[in-house]
């Protein structure tokens, strides 16, 4: 309704509009007069758990500071516009609040000049906002907003810094407390802040912001300092949001929600007692990590092209390049050692539950929710093949959004689309590793599952926390407010908490209805039929083995989520969303009696309307492509080029599809040992034959009334002993 022209907004022009503000090139020449001043984090109370979770994961990013550079320079236009763009294209995906570049004078170091860094970029994050007063977790964070938006600074500041090192230019990371420049002369010099009796005051935040730096040899184009009206920026077209840019009414909804339900109305969904698929829960088998898609390609089960290719099908971009770093830095942080007494304010379940879902919002998760684990949502082994045993009692899952302006101006296929994953999985591996650290330190058992190392089946704890339903896409989650665009992370505890409920809001009538992400998978490996019965519990079952080999080997990008952006409800649900997709939000939520009607005309006027398509004013990456033998990781040796092509792929509603295509099933009976190093090869035969033989929910109902066994495909072949002589022989090839 509001932010009128924001299909129009530039993403690198941000969510404030600081394009709109007067600017003064005079200030320079004050602050080149001004001597450099160190800036060191205040913390409220030193010795709290989230204090003490915090400053560890920033101790962690400390030691990433300045990436090695790639081998050798990248191919890059000579147009410094488009090379900024990128920079700050990429820094407001990360969830910058607001970014400014400026040059940097000899007076911003605090120690000796690095003659080498010419440029810096400066990222400011914004306090996220305040706790209720009557939440437990307002007390945790009071006095450490700083910390906690710093926390999130440094993080962007490291992908970054990565991004622009793998172009092959030398960069450093700096923030509050590891930094070897003047970070307020520079926020002053790049635009950003104000001086003000002593403080550093930015336009539409006042003082309730972090900073970090990246400086670097990289060459943008500069800002210019503001203008001292500036400090008037908060006007009707900045409440209306008429630049594009998010409206101050949005921000005033998202305030004034109770901060434990978070941004979106998820009071108003519907509560049931059991997803809305059938689960047979005493047949669905636990399977090991080694039955990952992802993990078998990148052990040889599919081709040996895959194999080449899994290890960095996400990875393949400079954005993504940047990311990795701080990805695996907090993998060892999502365990550890657990204080002895537990934490005399934290045994009332209702007062826990609300504390800690207010603060995953606070870190930056778009929603949360709440679950008992079934044992069947753990693992049988991790991914080196050690038994897993059920641990921990609760779940708390959060779902990360992926960024809206940036899947507009995305085909879902090409080269930002592993990013836009790798981007989600990192910000939640923060908000859950910080999380499970301080419960810790509370005296709870917790620990953070992660996209690098989780013990945990991430999708049907979705579905059981009341966080979305299962969708046509089969192995993956709906979310009523963010549709597909999200990823999750999970943290599992034994702290006293309230299970959430699942939801229902009409998806399973929707789906039924809608083939429009079977129509535009470029892998066909969606099915248009109906649903069917995998491994125990109801699903569109996709074709996992197209699905991995398209993602890893997608040579026009990187990776694949063509299925997130053209799901219908992949929308802005917000008050700055088109009015459309508010209108068709709150119908879908409140009239589910009508969907059997509304469900086909949305449909039709979702492909009408054109939705699905890459919006070019948001395309802000340039088309790049990571080579090296070492591409699967961040590494010097090595290098980045132009890519060769690109994917921008239009809808199609009048494709002609084959319908009755091959859809192949890897049920339990077919899955690998869990401790196999060597490949399993995929029996695509086998496949075909197994999807021929799936039950329908009408089947395995009867079958279970009649009191038969449970399918022999359902259970897994390592518990049987069927597939030691296999395995022999597969370790045997991998010898030879």
């Amino acid at each position: 309704m509001f932010g009128v022209n924001r299909s129009k907004r530039p993403v690198e022009l941000g969510p404030y509009p600081l394009e709109r503000l007067r600017r003064d090139a005079a200030i320079a020449g004050q602050e080149a007069l001004r001597p450099p001043q160190p800036a060191n984090l205040a913390l409220a109370i030193t010795a709290s758990p989230l204090v003490r979770a915090t400053i560890n994961h920033l101790k962690a990013y400390e030691k990433l500071r300045e990436p090695e550079p790639f081998a050798r320079k990248a191919a890059l236009p000579d147009d410094l516009s488009l090379r900024t763009r990128d920079i700050k294209g990429a820094g407001y995906f990360l969830d910058a609040s607001q970014i400014g570049i400026c040059g940097i004078p000899a007076n911003a170091w605090l120690d000796r000049p690095e003659s080498m860094h010419s440029h810096a970029v400066v990222v400011l994050v914004e306090y996220s906002n305040p706790i209720d007063a009557d939440n437990v977790a307002a007390q945790w964070v009071a006095g450490n907003e700083h910390l906690l938006a710093t926390l999130r600074a440094a993080e962007i500041a490291l992908d970054l810094a990565g991004q622009i090192s793998a172009m092959g230019y030398h960069s450093r990371a700096h923030w509050m407390g590891a930094s070897d420049v003047d970070l307020d002369k520079l926020a002053v010099l790049a635009g950003l802040a104000l001086r003000e009796e002593g403080r550093l005051i930015n336009p539409y935040l006042d003082d309730r912001f972090a900073l970090a730096v990246v400086t670097s040899d990289y060459a943008l184009n500069t800002d210019v300092p503001l203008h001292r009206s500036a400090r008037k920026a908060r006007d009707l077209n900045y409440y209306l949001g008429l630049s594009g840019a998010v409206s101050g009414l949005e921000r005033w909804r998202r305030r004034r929600r109770p901060s434990h339900l978070g941004p979106y109305p998820v009071e108003s969904l519907k509560r049931v007692d059991k997803p809305t698929t059938v689960i047979f829960e005493d047949e669905v088998p636990r399977v090991p990590s080694r039955a990952n898609f992802y993990l078998r390609a990148g052990l040889g089960d599919l081709s040996d092209k895959t194999k080449q290719e899994a290890g960095r099908w996400a990875q393949k971009h400079p954005v993504s390049q940047g990311i990795i770093r701080p990805m695996w830095a907090l993998k060892p942080l999502q365990d550890g050692q657990i204080a002895r007494q537990s934490n005399p304010g934290s045994h009332s379940v209702q007062d826990n539950t609300k504390a800690l879902k207010a603060l995953s919002h606070y870190l930056g998760s778009a929603m949360t929710g709440i679950c008992e684990i079934p044992d069947y949502c753990w693992y049988s082994h991790d991914k080196h093949g050690k038994p897993i045993e059920p641990y921990h009692k609760y779940a708390l899952v959060v779902l990360i959004d992926q960024g809206y302006e940036t899947f507009l101006g995305a085909s879902g296929n090409d080269w930002i689309s592993g990013s836009q994953s790798m981007r989600a999985y990192l910000r939640g591996a923060e908000v859950v590793g910080v999380m499970a650290e301080m419960i810790r330190e509370m005296g709870y058992p917790a620990r953070a599952h992660s996209s690098l190392d989780s013990h945990v089946l991430h999708v049907p704890l979705v579905l059981h926390a009341g966080l979305g339903e299962q969708s046509r896409i089969g192995e993956s989650a709906i979310n009523p407010f963010l549709g597909m665009r999200f990823k999750t992370a999970v943290l599992t505890t034994d702290m006293p908490l309230v299970a959430d409920r699942p939801i229902d809001f009409g998806v399973q009538t929707f789906c039924s209805k809608c083939q429009k992400c079977a129509r535009e998978c470029p892998s066909q490996a969606i099915p248009f039929g109906g649903k069917v019965i995998f491994n125990g519990y109801e699903t569109w079952k996709p074709d996992s083995q197209r699905c991995t080999m398209y993602r890893a080997a997608n040579h026009k990008g990187s990776g694949c989520g063509r299925c997130i952006k053209t799901c219908p409800l992949s929308k802005d649900t917000t008050w700055d969303g088109p009015v459309l997709h508010r209108i068709g939000s709150w119908l879908g939520i409140h009239a589910m009696w009508a969907k059997p009607v509304l469900a086909p005309i949305a449909i039709w006027l979702d492909d009408r309307l054109g939705n699905g398509n890459p919006c070019d004013a948001k395309k802000w990456w340039m088309d790049l492509e990571v080579i090296g033998e070492r591409s699967y990781q961040y590494d010097a040796s090595n290098y980045v080029v132009a890519a060769k092509d690109a994917n921008r792929p239009q809808i199609n509603p009048l494709k002609e599809v084959n319908q009755e295509r091959g859809i192949a099933y890897f049920p339990a009976s077919t899955l690998p040992p869990p401790d196999l190093i060597a490949p399993w090869p995929v029996d695509r035969k086998l496949g075909l034959e197994m999807a021929a033989k799936a039950e329908t929910v009408d089947q395995a109902l009867a079958r279970r009334a009649r009191g038969d066994k449970v399918p022999d495909m359902y259970v897994p072949s390592y518990v049987t002993g069927n597939y030691l002589a296999k395995k022999s022989s597969s370790q045997e090839g991998k010898k030879d």
